[in-house]
């Protein structure tokens, strides 16, 4: 019998958990019994209940796994802590929220019966978002299609099935500056889009606002392409052929028919604006360079405190382990 996993990364999930359970159990007591089912929960530092809720239904149901990390790290690394973790032949990865609607698994399943090894969920709609923010989420996915090699789907989040060769494919990539969505496309394999319209927060609030989105952008497009550098390059070359064309104007103007040359307003706006390049040119470098530092300390992606009740005591990844646990004692 396969092995189906679904794996949700929680923050703050305490209202919305239950209902997304009682949700998600109601679609698997509608699918035929032809498969095993693990309900993986990871806990990413959250400040209320929901590693409480998440023991609860590990009490109640005994296909409900959890992991609680010993801090906030992320979504990314969040996810990369269930991908260490997940025990099925297929993973399913869906938000608590229920903005995912888990009435898509089943079509999931039978794609990935026939073959596919990466069923993905494309946004018709966006649900209630902003006109801005919209606009700036379709800018961003044009940018990065335009700067990298890879194809980028648009509209496509986290909501997913991966087959057990993408898990094992996305767990060997071990970067502490993560962008899935990207890494997703990066591995390839075969993929299959379904459209879906996405649905309102049942509960809760978004953790996600401008600036974690902003920074979640330069991730994407710092992760997978080097345009900015080349742009900073470019930049660079203009504004040296520029200021040299201006500067044999200026002496042939000087020359020919005597003007004055321009003192203060020339040079500083001038000077202010080299300054400006400069200083974005610097801030281009900067990123890559606050990368190559964080990469080059080799800390672990996450930690993990407990899992499925028991105390984790060596905080590396189950897949970096000699050898697989054979019960929770051996955690």
């Amino acid at each position: 019998m396969k092995k189906v996993t679904i794996l949700v990364p929680c923050y703050n999930e305490e209202e919305s958990l239950p209902l997304f359970y009682e949700s998600l159990l109601k679609i698997i007591e509608s699918i035929p019994q032809k498969y095993e089912w693990e309900l993986l929960f990871v806990n990413d530092g959250s400040r209320d209940r929901t590693l409480q809720v998440m023991r609860n239904l590990r009490e109640r149901d005994s296909r409900v796994s959890y992991l609680d990390l010993s801090r906030n790290f992320g979504k990314e690394r969040a996810m990369l802590a269930g991908f260490d973790y997940v025990t099925g032949d297929c993973m399913i990865i869906m938000d608590a929220d229920l903005q995912d609607p888990p009435e898509l698994i089943p079509q999931m399943l039978q794609y990935w019966e026939e073959g596919y090894e990466d069923v993905y969920a494309k946004r018709k709609t966006r649900g209630k978002e902003s006109i801005l923010r919209k606009a700036f989420s379709l800018a961003y996915y044009r940018i990065l299609q335009k700067t990298t090699k890879i194809e980028v789907l648009q509209n496509v989040g986290d909501f997913r099935l991966l087959d057990r060769c993408c898990i094992n494919a996305l767990t060997k990539m071990r970067e502490s500056e993560r962008y899935t969505k990207g890494m997703f496309c990066w591995i390839g394999f075969r993929k299959k889009e379904i459209l879906f319209d996405r649905g309102d927060r049942v509960a809760g609030k978004s953790s996600w606002n401008f600036f974690s989105l902003f920074s979640l952008a330069i991730e994407g497009i710092t992760s997978f392409s080097i345009a900015p550098l080349r742009f900073a390059t470019v930049l660079g070359v203009i504004v040296s052929l520029a200021a040299f064309i201006y500067m044999i104007f200026i002496f042939i103007k000087t020359l020919m028919y005597g003007d004055p040359v321009q003192g203060f307003p020339t040079i500083m706006v001038v000077m202010l604006f080299l300054g400006g390049v400069q200083l974005l040119c610097l801030g281009v470098m900067g990123e890559y360079i606050g990368r190559i530092f964080n990469e080059s300390k080799h800390r672990p992606a996450y930690l993990a405190r407990e899992y499925n009740g028991t105390h984790i005591s060596a905080n590396c990844p189950r897949s970096l382990m000699t050898s697989e646990p054979d019960s929770k004692s051996d955690l």
